[in-house]
């Protein structure tokens, strides 16, 4: 997707489908309707960087810099992997289940809890030695 200038943007488990029989090893990433190109493809040129945008994907899902209103970029998309990964093997994440008087309120929320979770607590509970 990134290899085609595309930035998906709602990142989440219900945007992953795993093939069936022969197919049991490929991984469909599905649901572009927030997707974005992140390079002009006809100059090559990255989109430019801008701030105050809104939320846009899964707040559960979306990285601290989507939740600060930074344009996404791949890192974004990264991000967003990773705690779908920590949701897949924990169950959970910190952030699950927090409220707000509203939608502004709630989503202040989850980012302060975001910031406040430092990789190493995040991974904590991940088996093996997958974060060190």
């Amino acid at each position: 997707m990134h290899n085609k200038s595309l930035l998906h943007r709602d990142i989440k488990p219900e945007n992953f489908l795993i093939g069936q029989k022969k197919k049991n090893f490929l991984i469909y990433v599905i649901d572009f309707g927030l997707a974005k190109r992140y390079k002009n493809s006809k100059t090559g040129e990255h989109i430019p960087f801008t701030e105050g945008k809104q939320l846009t994907g899964t707040a559960r899902y979306a990285s601290i810099y989507t939740h600060l209103g930074k344009e996404q970029s791949r890192r974004d998309d990264l991000e967003s992997l990773g705690y779908i990964l920590v949701y897949f093997l924990t169950g959970s994440l910190p952030w699950n289940n927090i409220q707000g008087k509203n939608k502004t309120e709630k989503y202040k929320n989850i980012l302060d809890c975001k910031i406040k979770t430092v990789p190493k607590e995040l991974c904590k509970d991940l088996p093996g030695k997958l974060y060190k």
